[in-house]
């Protein structure tokens, strides 16, 4: 793809409306270059910034990104340590910005293992944005795909214990409803840097019909013109959703 940025949109198709990323390979670019793998977190900040840049410029609605997997706690303690310090400096540093252009940050996952000061600032980073009416920008912090789907089972078990609910009246759309992200249409295009082609339990409810790009970059080496390349590689998609392409000649609204 060349540099100034320019998309090439085929008839009938159009760009996401939601992306979501896992932002992996920030350790593996530090290994590379001999440095400590948090030096490979605090560069990935600007690739952060590049492509909810690139995402406001193309239109798309909500980006959502994978910052800490419930997993990630097994990590080295230094290494979670300086993640929760540049995750808390990273709240106080830029969410002026994001005001400043119209972006509403929400964070999801199970937010009770941060420290009382951690939480405290993303319920302060939320609350300033929550009026914006840009890009939803979506960090998952202490997150995990199945957590996401027992935490719905067990609000909705409990409304059954409670005779609020009828076992028999649970469909996937009521379900959808309590899921995270359930305000948002479910993610278009998922990207995942670093090489890896699995989705690391990341949002698999919500991935039911996403389309996914895998790239070799690792994630501070993923630029604007990496997330166009992806773009590109979307609209060359024929999503079906379970019809044929027959079908979908005739009526690309069916």
């Amino acid at each position: 793809m060349t540099s100034d940025h320019q998309l090439t949109i085929p008839p009938g198709r159009s760009l996401p409306r939601h992306i979501a990323i896992i932002m992996d390979g920030n350790n593996r670019w530090a290994k590379e270059r001999h440095l400590p793998g948090l030096a490979g977190h605090k560069a990935g900040v600007d690739s952060v910034r590049a492509v909810i840049e690139g995402c406001v410029e193309q239109g798309v609605e909500a980006l959502t990104l994978f910052a800490f997997s419930s997993e990630n706690w097994k990590r080295p303690a230094l290494e979670v340590k300086g993640l929760m310090q540049l995750f808390l400096r990273a709240l106080e540093n830029e969410v002026r910005k994001l005001a400043r252009h119209n972006i509403r940050l929400r964070i999801i996952g199970d937010l009770s293992r941060f420290s009382p000061e951690l939480q405290l600032r993303i319920r302060e980073a939320e609350a300033r944005t929550a009026e914006n009416t840009g890009l939803a920008l979506n960090i998952a912090a202490n997150y995990g795909g199945r957590w996401d789907v027992v935490q719905v089972a067990r609000r909705l078990a409990q409304q059954c214990a409670e005779g609020d609910l009828d076992p028999a009246d649970i469909t996937e759309e009521l379900f959808n409803e309590h899921i995270s992200l359930a305000e948002l249409p479910p993610p278009d295009l998922c990207i995942r840097t670093g090489g890896e082609q699995r989705i690391s339990n990341f949002l698999i409810w919500q991935f039911a019909y996403t389309e996914f790009y895998f790239s070799d970059r690792f994630w501070p080496d993923f630029d604007k013109n990496e997330l166009l390349n992806a773009l590109q590689s979307f609209l060359t998609r024929e999503r079906r959703f379970g019809r044929t392409s027959e079908q979908l000649e005739a009526d690309p609204r069916c």
